[in-house]
């Protein structure tokens, strides 16, 4: 494929399963201001959370290609269950093929890399997708960097429904909000710390703040994640010059271009207008 891709300088790709890669593009964007970006949700097959390793690998791929294919050398999976399922696979198994000069990166390092510094108990938590629980990537990760740090995760899977469905902010996501952030507080009442391991749930912030106790702390990605980039770039600057800088962005959905242009406004505050494509293999 490497031969047939563009290879003059392109945007910056955010890949979600949805909407929720644009509390991770917001704060890059408000990092890095000057680059060029490409948000490409895949709302048509959201949500990645109760999918296999197989098919969570499959439909990244297929995003990252397009993305590529669409010009840019550096894509960002601002999905957790994509970081967890498909990126280690991607960058290992399929990168030197497709073209070895090209990254991805995922939001689940630099989000582990701020807890040491953020914890005082040493006892954290973790909310996610039941894909990001089940492959245990934040215990193995922390782990790695903080071996005294204790870990406990719930998989939420009712969250990312209500985020794609416009119902955040309604009276019935009160249930589900209460009930996972108790049945984690339940596992260890020691937690000090809780990440947000899904890129959706900080458009849940005002009702997971509303249920969740007041000392304990709410870690949200977007920001760590932006911070690590533009360490990334200033570390790279090869990479950097493969990023165009007009300030710019785009947005592409797999589902239809009216929902999400009407949900997407709605959580940048501001209008926007998408494009509608297929990233699926024939």
């Amino acid at each position: 494929m490497k031969n047939s891709l563009p290879q003059a300088p392109g945007p910056i790709g955010v890949f979600d399963s949805g909407y929720g890669g644009l509390t991770i593009l917001n704060k890059i964007r408000e990092a890095l201001p000057q680059y060029d970006y490409i948000y490409l949700g895949d709302n048509a097959r959201s949500p990645y959370g109760s999918r296999s390793f197989e098919i969570v690998y499959k439909f990244t791929l297929e995003a990252v290609d397009k993305l590529f294919e669409m010009g840019c050398h550096l894509v960002i999976l601002a999905c957790n269950t994509a970081s967890a399922k498909a990126l280690r696979s991607i960058q290992t198994n399929d990168l030197p093929d497709i073209d070895p000069n090209r990254r991805v990166l995922g939001v689940i390092r630099p989000t582990v890399e701020c807890i040491g510094s953020i914890t005082e108990s040493r006892h954290i938590g973790v909310l996610a997708t039941a894909g990001t629980i089940k492959s245990e990537s934040y215990p193995l990760e922390i782990q790695k960097l903080f071996p005294d740090i204790r870990v406990n995760g719930v998989a939420c899977p009712m969250w990312v429904p209500l985020v794609e469905n416009n119902e955040s902010q309604e009276e019935g996501a009160d249930y589900f909000i209460q009930k996972y952030i108790n049945q984690l507080l339940q596992k260890d009442p020691e937690i000090d710390t809780v990440i947000l391991g899904c890129t959706h749930y900080p458009l849940l912030l005002p009702k997971i703040r509303q249920y969740m106790p007041q000392p304990i702390r709410i870690v949200s990605q977007g920001e760590y994640v932006a911070e690590s980039l533009k360490e990334y770039l200033n570390r790279h600057p090869e990479m950097d010059a493969r990023c165009t800088k007009k300030g710019g962005c785009l947005f592409y959905t797999t589902e239809a271009e009216e929902k999400f242009s009407e949900s997407a406004s709605i959580f940048l505050n501001q209008p926007i207008s998408v494009k509608r494509i297929s990233i699926e293999k024939t």
